[in-house]
């Protein structure tokens, strides 16, 4: 019975254990939002992003993600196809301060116990919490208000290598779809700003992160759950 016991234990030990390695490592790239204001774009990493982020590998597949980014966020009518656009000339700017945890996939197995080369595509969702400037426009450019926060859906796709054993590098865009109408000033919480909104009060914004991560591995594989 001891032995069966203990038996039992290890295997248990073994699933929860195995592939339960740590990165940690930065992001660096652009961001670019979705409104009201500027070009309508899906990709147009025109700003500076960057942070920080961490994954707990739970398996080859799949792992816990946590991040900190932090990005500027700016848009032109100017810079817009739509003639309505150029002609009003908006000119907007805001900054964005998010924390982002959930679920990172991979489509092929990503062993990063393997001395040779590993690559997968992947996907990330969960949930997103971010500080932003409630802003409005007087005149054609932007004002802020006061800070506020919000939440958002992250959707991002990518794809990484293994640069060395302990090196991983990825690049992804992810589009984050928000609960807020006013990264632009278009639809301002304020009521003092009611007759400076504008554009279409029913679409929620979006923002985009896009760019390269690079995470270093750590943590060892328990030698009992080796399976190769």
């Amino acid at each position: 019975m001891k032995r069966f016991l203990l038996n039992i234990t290890g295997l248990l030990f073994c699933i929860t254990s195995f592939g339960q390695i740590h990165e940690l490592g930065v992001f660096v790239g652009g961001s670019n939002y979705i409104g009201d204001v500027g070009k309508s774009t899906y990709l147009s990493p025109d700003d500076m992003a960057f942070g920080v982020l961490y994954k707990w590998n739970k398996s080859t597949r799949h792992s816990w993600r946590f991040s900190y980014k932090m990005a500027s966020i700016t848009a032109k009518d100017i810079e817009s196809n739509a003639p309505n656009r150029k002609y009003r000339g908006f000119e907007i700017k805001n900054n964005i301060k998010e924390i982002s945890a959930g679920l990172e996939f991979n489509f092929l197995d990503f062993d990063l116990h393997q001395s040779d080369y590993a690559f997968t595509p992947y996907v990330y969702s969960g949930i997103s919490a971010f500080v932003y400037d409630e802003i409005y426009v007087i005149g054609t450019e932007s004002k802020t208000d006061y800070q506020h926060y919000s939440l958002a859906i992250p959707m991002v796709f990518g794809i990484k290598s293994k640069l060395t054993n302990q090196l991983v590098i990825g690049l992804e865009s992810g589009a984050r779809y928000t609960f807020t109408d006013n990264l632009d000033g278009s639809n301002p919480k304020n009521k003092n700003f009611e007759t400076l909104k504008f554009g279409n009060l029913n679409n929620k914004d979006w923002y985009i992160f896009t760019g390269f991560t690079l995470t270093y591995t750590f943590g060892k594989n328990p030698c009992f759950c080796a399976h190769k």
